[in-house]
């Protein structure tokens, strides 16, 4: 947000680094992941694009170094499309491995049994991290829960947290997936579901220097909570209502002028799919259509028995239509 229109609503900081909101939900979910851990396993955490998974995700595992009861391991890399069995394996070794010479073995026998004997020596429980996981191949996931089995077998406890958008949750429940999505223990983040309000409440105090900051009106306060579901979202549209606010010199930001700004197809099929993890490719790739068919679907231009016939697979698929 630009200096001047920060200066004007009195904001100290950008709302994105406003800090983290925590809930009744998101307490229960840390308790149930950390205990879940203990037992060695696949588990997933699930949740809506901008429902705040990556901040949850760092908070967890910044608490989880703090406590010293689990070992934690994160991959770093960016491309998650190219992110494979190695790569996670090689995160392992990383974080892992004391040793400041330390060479990771290339030959995938050497590598896979240098990486269990270094877990075992831990004796303790090590829990590796994968963000943006519905990126990751079914390959590297069987992978995974073929190398969490193996590190039990030896005596250690190896857990594998993949967090990623309902579109993991929906893949690993397809048939093609039973080995791997029968043995993952789910759990759904709610994000701030049902305390929007409150939500943007706390974000202004801290972005502010004031505890009951005057800079949205009531009837604005609810039309943000009413109409956005996200933290994303929220950030969003109050970003550009006070940038639009700004222009028109309007302090505090008023009902019209967050109703000029909020999208007017938020809530259309290609926006909700797309919050499901679902954007044309995938949608393409889940059906076995071209992209230009899916394109054709979510903008009404289909013939009625095709589009009949798509919807009724995406519902079968477990997407919101």
């Amino acid at each position: 947000m630009r200096s001047d229109v920060m200066k004007h609503y009195g904001l100290t900081r950008d709302l994105p680094r406003s800090g983290y909101f925590e809930t009744a939900q998101l307490r229960e979910v840390f308790d149930d992941i950390k205990a879940a851990i203990h037992g060695g396993k696949l588990l997933a955490l699930v949740g809506l694009v901008g429902c705040g998974k990556t901040t949850t995700l760092q908070r967890l595992v910044e608490t989880m170094k703090e406590e010293k009861e689990i070992l934690v391991s994160q991959s770093l890399a960016v491309d998650k499309h190219r992110v494979n069995l190695g790569t996670l394996m090689t995160a392992l070794f990383y974080d892992l491995v004391n040793e400041k010479d330390f060479k990771i073995p290339t030959q995938p026998e050497k590598r896979e049994r240098k990486l269990i004997e270094v877990i075992a020596k831990r004796r303790k429980s090590i829990a590796l991290f994968v963000d943006e996981a519905h990126d990751l191949h079914h390959k590297t996931l069987v992978g995974l829960k073929r190398l969490i089995e193996l590190v039990q077998h030896a005596g250690g406890t190896l857990s594998v947290v993949l967090v990623g958008h309902p579109k993991l949750r929906n893949d690993l429940r397809r048939p093609a997936l039973e080995e791997i999505g029968a043995r993952t223990e789910m759990f759904w983040l709610e994000g701030i579901k049902g305390q929007e309000r409150a939500y943007i409440n706390w974000l202004l105090t801290q972005c502010t220097k004031s505890d009951s900051p005057d800079i949205l009106t009531e009837e604005a306060l609810e039309r943000l909570a009413d109409g956005l579901s996200t933290p994303l979202q929220i950030e969003q549209y109050l970003t550009l209502a006070f940038e639009a606010g700004y222009l028109v010199g309007q302090n505090p930001v008023t009902v019209e002028i967050i109703e000029s700004v909020l999208a007017a197809d938020l809530e259309a099929l290609e926006a909700t799919l797309t919050r499901h993890g679902y954007n044309t490719r995938a949608l393409a790739e889940l059906l076995n259509v071209r992209p230009a068919e899916i394109r054709a679907f979510l903008y009404g231009q289909l013939a009625p028995g095709r589009t009949q016939e798509l919807h009724a697979q995406l519902l079968a698929a477990g997407l919101p239509m």
